[in-house]
């Protein structure tokens, strides 16, 4: 039965997937029939985001309320809504307005699957849902190249992907009752790592934000999702603009950024068996630097295909593995909280990257697209390093602490 859940919960990543990286990959198309600038695509964007950030910041209420079965279903739906009606939007005020429940639809089933499985799985199982999650991004663009490539219009992408969703909602409505038998039954496994660290925090009064390395952790996320999302988002008019690329071929391109995340999430499920939370987070960083460093470099255009790639198999690893570490890094007592503040801090650097980068773009060129990536992706580094000083400051005051009580 918890297996069969943990299927559903994986297809249920697949449905918040494939909305992420559908804009991007047909925004150089959009932005001709609708004759909207360039940084119109960092609006939308925001107002997607902007939604998602509500929601998860009002997760924890919403999920205790109504449980995350029902929260899963109903924002699956509204997500196949807002991308039908991208399908038949007359202009840029519709998409708009279709923005608002597509945005959030993703936010409270997001925070609410991470911390369930953080909570009751091992770390593999973790990279492995955020695979399904890179499933969904790559599906997204290559279904838009092939509509585009055909002479097809963009709206009949966006009404195929919202016809897989609404699969995903039939699917979801008859399986609302395993949700609450398995959690009536409580048969899933605590991982180790969280047995450990019950009684990491043990304050009553301590709020979440005053435990110390949340803000750094924080912060690790905001430049993540800056990164993520701003090569999915502009990848493609960089790769047009700069490069010389038709449409089509962007957009299959930035499905390769999509494929090398997705790959690198179901190897990393393997790798977790060897290799711990923070040494795959410090190694897909610095490998995401040196992808971005190539966008940088004046090389022919293939091996801005190679960059895209590196990019993601880099970014890979992070995002899960770091929601993976919160319940061991700041306890289990306060991690769904902590993570409804993790999901909603990672979609406020959804929301103000990109559309910055657009901005700025508008005014200047798409150019500095890679040199943004690697300020981003460096900042990231930076802030989850200084993260691992401290807890290992901690940890190693913790040990001399229960020395000197042993004595």
């Amino acid at each position: 039965m918890t297996t069969f859940l943990l299927i559903i919960i994986y297809l249920a990543f697949i449905s918040l997937g494939l909305p992420d990286s559908l804009l991007g990959a047909a925004w150089p198309v959009m932005q001709s029939d609708y004759g909207a600038p360039l940084k119109t695509a960092g609006f939308l964007f925001m107002t997607i985001a902007g939604g998602t950030i509500i929601s998860s910041l009002a997760s924890g209420k919403i999920l205790k309320r109504f449980g995350t079965g029902n929260v899963t279903f109903v924002s699956v739906l509204m997500t196949a809504a807002a991308l039908l009606g991208f399908h038949f939007a007359p202009s840029i005020i519709w998409l708009i307005i279709c923005a608002i429940p597509l945005g959030l639809g993703a936010g409270a089933v997001d925070a609410g699957l991470n911390d369930y499985v953080a909570t009751h799985y091992k770390a593999h199982h973790m990279s492995w849902l955020h695979c399904f999650w890179g499933v969904g991004a790559t599906l997204g663009p290559i279904i838009m190249a092939q509509f585009i490539s055909e002479g097809n219009s963009w709206r009949n992408g966006y009404f195929v992907i919202s016809g897989v969703q609404f699969a995903l909602v039939v699917i979801l409505l008859f399986t609302l009752p395993l949700w609450n038998r398995v959690t009536k039954n409580s048969n899933l496994t605590l991982t180790e790592e969280t047995e450990d660290s019950k009684d990491v925090i043990n304050a009553e009064d301590v709020k979440p934000l005053q435990i110390k390395g949340v803000k750094l952790a924080l912060a690790s996320f905001l430049f993540y999702c800056g990164v993520e999302a701003t090569m999915g988002l502009w990848g493609s008019s960089f790769l047009v603009n700069v490069k010389g690329l038709s449409a089509a071929t962007a957009a299959g391109w930035v499905s390769f950024y999509y494929a090398g995340i997705t790959i690198g999430r179901f190897i990393t499920g393997f790798i977790t068996f060897k290799m711990t939370n923070r040494t795959l987070i410090q190694l897909g960083q610095i490998i995401a630097l040196i992808g971005a460093v190539i966008l940088i470099l004046p090389l022919p255009s293939i091996f801005s295909l190679i960059g895209f790639i590196i990019v993601g198999l880099g970014l890979a690893p992070i995002f899960p593995c770091m929601l993976h570490e919160t319940p061991t890094r700041f306890g289990k007592k306060h991690s769904q909280t902590i993570m409804g503040y993790q999901m909603a801090i990672a979609y406020t650097g959804t929301t103000f990257m990109p559309p910055l980068l657009g901005f700025i773009a508008t005014h200047s060129t798409i150019g500095i697209f890679p040199f943004c990536i690697v300020a981003f992706v460096a900042a990231m580094l930076l802030s989850s390093e200084k993260l691992n000083s401290l807890l290992t400051k901690k940890a190693e005051f913790k040990k001399k602490d229960a020395s000197s009580a042993a004595l």
